[in-house]
This record gives structure tokens, C-alpha cells and sequence, in this order.
């Protein structure tokens, strides 16, 4: 299929207009460290180290990954980034990125700072989004064993309904405050339960419209065909499938355990075929959108292009409400800002936490800058371009200022 160009990725100005000198600077240094998997992988195993034993490095987290990637350590904090990007036309998913909790009253204090999160988001036309891992409310162990279709003993499955109430207790807040409830997808040999629970609550709060959206990770080879069956489900059973699209982030984990545990590998077999059911599944939903809506979360400038062009194909218009692109904060902004500055919905995950609560998350994102090929070379190709041509920019003023 030959693209159109309706967007142009290449836009340096949009594309950075957020962007002080010394922000690209730092991300600059940053992008260029995870050049090197082997240097992230000694920084990682430190990092975790050096908080664990309770050496202050903080401070240089807090400057360096964190600010990159986190929008701040509490809600408020997160304003100011939310802020700029409304300036731009972009909307911003406030994300409590802590997961791996392991108490009731942890998972309590998790639920409640979501629903701030959801009260915050109604006070603002540019967001109207909330997202949230269940591993946040409940123990991974827990849902390990649900998966693997064990029998739980009462007090598991005490705790199991406690899990389903606070995320209806979310969710039923989502629906009376019309706000999107993104419910993020988790490892496959927890991803039973997680689907189940998304499920219920998009029966029952999404009658109207995708309010409650079900993450698909396209680069498991099941995804595709797990999409159209629960689009059936959703049409026999009277509710809007919300369908958030991402390639996904536990790939290495996912390869290892298969293969340690001694069954099929649930990945892709190589990119080419990520990109593939990626790219399909975007048009299918589009193609369907009556009774789906689309959150398509993409950092690969082709699929953003080809869900564009579906746009076109299909008749809809750039802003219709019922598709959005989506790019993690500090990361494709030449995706992101070009996006909204063509007058398509383009929303930023925002995450947010305690340094050493969101530690699980940094490590993922350096973790996906080394491996996915070609995805950190670009950043530092575009941010390096940038620094340049407003170096030249400003040689070129102070030249004209001397006449």
C-alpha cells in the first residue's frame, strides 16, 4: 500500500518546539549511554543495587532517566509537563507507574492514588485518561496462580475478589467522571486473570462508548486473533471493545521463561511479523469503529503513517474521538507532536511515582531503547539534528545582529 504523507515525522521545529537547549542536551547524553547494552545492563544492576543498600543516588536518578521519562514523583508534580504538552495540542495519561506491591494496604493506597489520578484527569479537557497495571493492586504470585488454573485456598480467593473490587471501584469512578480507564497489559503467565477482570468491566461500563480499554501486545503471535474474538464477544454481549495497541515491552522475559519453563515461546518469531499484526490490527479496528475504539500506542513512524492513511481509507475524520495515537513521555516526540500539530488525537503516557516505586518502569524503557533496533539511534539522530540547527539558528542572529 503506497502512504500518503498527511503528517511529516521529519518536522524538527514541532517536533522539539517543547524542548529547552538543555533538555535535548540531557536527552542527548541519555540516548547516547543506551547506545551501549552493556553499559545499561552494569547501570541497571547498580542502580537497583545502590537502592536497595540505601546509597543516596536519588538525586542522580531523579536528573538523569527519571526526568526524562516520569513526568514527577506525585500527581502535582506532574503538572508542569502536562501543562507544556497541552501547549502543543497533546493530551497526557496520568500513569502511577508502582507495580509489585506486596500488602493489602498497598494495594489500597495504590487503588486510591488512581482514583486521584481519574479526578484529576476530569478536571481537564486535554486528558481524560487514566492508566493502571493490576499488578498495582494485586499480588503477582496471586495471579500466577490463577492463570495456571490452580485451585486457591479461601484466603487467595478472598484476596482475588478484593483485587475485582478495587478495579471496579476505578472503573465505576471512570464511567461517573468520563474518564478512559487504559488497563495496561502484564506478562503472559498473568495475563488470564488480567484479561477477565478487563473484560467484565468493559461489559459493564462500556455500553455507550470504550470508556475501559484491554491492552493487546502484538508481538505475541495469539493477539491478533484474540482481538476479533473478543470484538465478537463484545458485539454479542452489547458492549464497545476499547482496544489499546502496543507492540510490547517484556519481550527478552517472555523468551527466557518459555524457555526455561519448556514451552512455546508466545512471541513473535521476528519483528517483521510484529509490525505486521501490529499494522493489521489497527485497520481492522478502524474498519470496525463502531464498535471499537482505538488507542494506538506506537513509537514506529510506519504504523503511525499507515493508521493515517486509515483514517483516510475508511472515511473518518483526523480528530474523531474515537481513535488516538499514543507515544510514551520522553520518547518519539517527532511522532508525537507532529501528530497534533497535522490535528490528529495524540495523548502522552505520563508516568509518575516514587524514584525507587518506578525503578521496574525506567528499567523497561532503558531496556527497550537497547533492544529494539534502530529505536535509540533515532532519537539521537533527531536530537543531535536539533542541537545543530539551532546552533545555527543562533549563529545566524547574532551574525545579522552585527549589522
Amino acid at each position: 500500500m503506497e502512504l500518503k504523507k498527511f503528517v511529516d515525522f521529519d518536522n524538527l521545529t514541532n517536533a522539539f518546539a517543547a524542548r529547552t537547549d538543555e533538555a535535548l542536551k540531557q536527552a542527548h547524553f541519555i540516548f547516547s549511554t543506551m547506545q551501549s547494552p552493556g553499559l545499561v545492563k552494569v547501570g541497571m544492576a547498580l542502580t537497583k543495587w545502590s537502592l536497595n543498600v540505601g546509597l543516596p543516588v536519588k538525586g542522580i536518578i531523579r536528573k538523569t532517566i527519571f526526568n526524562l521519562f516520569c513526568g514527577g514523583e506525585t500527581l502535582d508534580g506532574c503538572q508542569r509537563a502536562t501543562n507544556e504538552l497541552a501547549a502543543f495540542g497533546i493530551g497526557a495519561i496520568f500513569d502511577y507507574s508502582v507495580e509489585g506491591e506486596k500488602s493489602e494496604e498497598g494495594f489500597d493506597g495504590s487503588a486510591q492514588e488512581i482514583m486521584r489520578t481519574i479526578d484529576r484527569a476530569s478536571q481537564y479537557e486535554f486528558i481524560r485518561f487514566s492508566a493502571f497495571k493490576i499488578t498495582g493492586l494485586a499480588h503477582f504470585d496471586l495471579l500466577t496462580k490463577i492463570h495456571a488454573g490452580e485451585k486457591l485456598t479461601e484466603e487467595e480467593a478472598a484476596a482475588y475478589e478484593r483485587v475485582k473490587a478495587r478495579v471496579d471501584m476505578i472503573c465505576a469512578e471512570a464511567k461517573r467522571k468520563d474518564v478512559s480507564v487504559l488497563i495496561d497489559a502484564e506478562e503472559t503467565w498473568i495475563q488470564k486473570p488480567v484479561t477477565e477482570i478487563t473484560r467484565d468491566m468493559m461489559a459493564k461500563y462500556n455500553t455507550e462508548k470504550a470508556l475501559v480499554f484491554y491492552t493487546f501486545q502484538m508481538y505475541a503471535h495469539s493477539m491478533l486473533g484474540h482481538l476479533k474474538e473478543l470484538h465478537a464477544d463484545a458485539k454479542e454481549n452489547n458492549y464497545r471493545l476499547g482496544a489499546k495497541l502496543v507492540r510490547g515491552a517484556y519481550m527478552e522475559k517472555e523468551a527466557e521463561r518459555a524457555q526455561e519453563m519448556g514451552y512455546e515461546n508466545p512471541i513473535q518469531p521476528n519483528k517483521e511479523a510484529t509490525d505486521r499484526d501490529f499494522d493489521a490490527a489497527t485497520e481492522y479496528c478502524i474498519k470496525h469503529i463502531d464498535d471499537i475504539g482505538l488507542f494506538a500506542g506506537s513509537h514506529n513512524e510506519k504504523s503511525n503513517y499507515l493508521v493515517t492513511l486509515y483514517l483516510e481509507k475508511y472515511g473518518l475524520p483526523r480528530d474523531d474521538r474515537r481513535v488516538y495515537f499514543g507515544q510514551l513521555y520522553g520518547m518519539s516526540d517527532h511522532i508525537s507532536f507532529n501528530l497534533a500539530a497535522a490535528g490528529y488525537n495524540v495523548i502522552k503516557y505520563v508516568p509518575y511515582g516514587p524514584i525507587k516505586a518506578t525503578i521496574p518502569y525506567l528499567m523497561r524503557r532503558a531496556n527497550e531503547n537497547t533492544s529494539v533496533k534502530g529505536q535509540s539511534g533515532r532519537e539521537l539522530t533527531l536530537i543531535k539534528k536539533e542541537l545543530e540547527r539551532r546552533k545555527g539558528a543562533k549563529k545566524q542572529f547574532a551574525h545579522q545582529d552585527k549589522f
